[in-house]
């Protein structure tokens, strides 16, 4: 559900990028909004998954403004679709929230605030890269069920403290988590949501994601709450 349309804004934005590329988005913003949120979504995913849409609406419902957005056009996402190479580009995606981050800097309504990135599964990996190309911009991450292992040696110079999410049933990825949180020189956590499995699909498991993100977000992008800067 949505918040209340009294107190909330909801734009469908064309984002232009330098890089000659347009971008899909949809912007939510509550009335006073504290901080935003910019998602970068996972492998074969889009501005439309059901998971990070559920996230935003709780971020929206705690005064934090969320953009989704398509990190793919719809030309670069049917070439994905046969060789799902494009999703594995991390540097490329981190490259296009760069961008978004530098266009969010200069748009109007969200000028002032302060920028926090939502990753999941991939875009993690391409999230906490773009966070160390924007250390004085970037204030907060959160990845969810993330892959920052493939962030490399961009780990060592994240500046913005930084949450990793991860299902208690999903082996492989709590392994990868583990060490990307060692490798982090910034504030950090690793939370692990007990019997949830990669995609949170059971009861309450994407819940806990969004408790979790709601409040490492306001702790970190609202001025009045957040003991980072």
């Amino acid at each position: 559900m949505d918040p209340p349309s009294r107190t909330f804004e909801r734009r469908a934005l064309r984002i232009p990028l330098r890089s000659s590329v347009t971008l899909e988005a949809d912007l939510g913003l509550p009335a006073a909004s504290r901080g935003i949120v910019l998602f970068a979504h996972g492998s074969g995913s889009s501005r439309f998954s059901p998971r990070n849409r559920e996230v935003a609406t709780s971020l929206n419902e705690a005064g934090l403004a969320t953009l989704l957005v398509d990190l793919l056009t719809p030309d670069e996402e049917a070439v994905d679709q046969r060789t799902r190479e494009l999703r594995f580009d991390i540097d490329m995606l981190a490259d296009r929230l760069v961008g978004l981050t530098d266009w969010l800097r200069g748009y109007e309504p969200t000028a002032g605030l302060r920028i926090g990135y939502f990753g999941g599964s991939t875009g993690a990996g391409a999230a906490l890269v773009a966070a160390a190309q924007r250390p004085d911009t970037v204030h907060a991450v959160v990845s969810r069920g993330g892959r920052p292992d493939l962030a490399g040696q961009a780990l060592e110079r994240v500046r913005a403290p930084t949450l990793l999410i991860v299902g208690g049933s999903d082996g492989p990825v709590i392994d990868m988590n583990w060490q990307a949180l060692a490798a982090l020189r910034c504030e950090k956590r690793l939370s692990l949501v007990p019997g949830a499995t990669h995609l949170f699909e059971e009861p309450d498991a994407l819940g806990a994601v969004s408790k979790l993100a709601r409040d490492w977000f306001r702790d970190h992008l609202d001025p009045s709450r957040s003991t980072k800067k």
